[in-house]
């Protein structure tokens, strides 16, 4: 697992759109990279939910939200139809940006998915905070608050 102080991987994915999208697209902004396990299940879908309702928050704050999954451009662009989400979702179905960043896998009735994970990438591209095992009711707001701390120290 990536700790605070090292740089996050660099990636190439496409979005729920097919655009590529890259680490270098956010050098010199804040970004948050939440990990999901996986398109349409609940915990998942509060989580999208909750990141497009506070998307103006983060936007105000000069952060970048990407959420991955190891699900496919077509499901992800599926899952934002579905339920209206507003956030920018990259497919990484071969697991590359998630094994190089240390995300665990848990066994969830015979079927392995990627841990519930978060990270704070601050401008440089080095790790500020890392959020493991996460709850997705309130992540949102919990970012928010812990990235205000982080900028105001800079």
């Amino acid at each position: 697992m990536l700790h605070p102080g090292q740089a996050f991987p660099d990636f190439a994915l496409p979005d729920e759109n097919g655009t590529m999208r890259r680490k270098s697209d956010f050098v010199g902004r804040w970004l948050v990279v939440y990990f999901y396990p996986k398109d349409d299940t609940p915990g998942c879908t509060i989580q999208g939910q909750s990141f497009t309702a506070s998307k103006s928050d983060f936007q105000g704050a000069g952060i970048d939200v990407v959420g991955v999954s190891a699900d496919d451009v077509a499901s992800h662009r599926t899952f934002c139809d579905k339920y209206s989400l507003a956030v920018t979702l990259l497919a990484d179905p071969e697991g590359q940006l998630m094994h190089a960043a240390g995300i665990g896998r848990t066994d969830y009735k015979g079927t392995l998915y990627w841990d519930r994970t978060s990270f704070v990438v601050g401008p440089d591209g080095t790790v500020r905070k890392v959020y493991e095992k996460v709850k997705p009711e309130g992540h949102e707001s919990v970012l928010l608050g812990d990235i205000a701390a982080l900028q105001a120290t800079r």
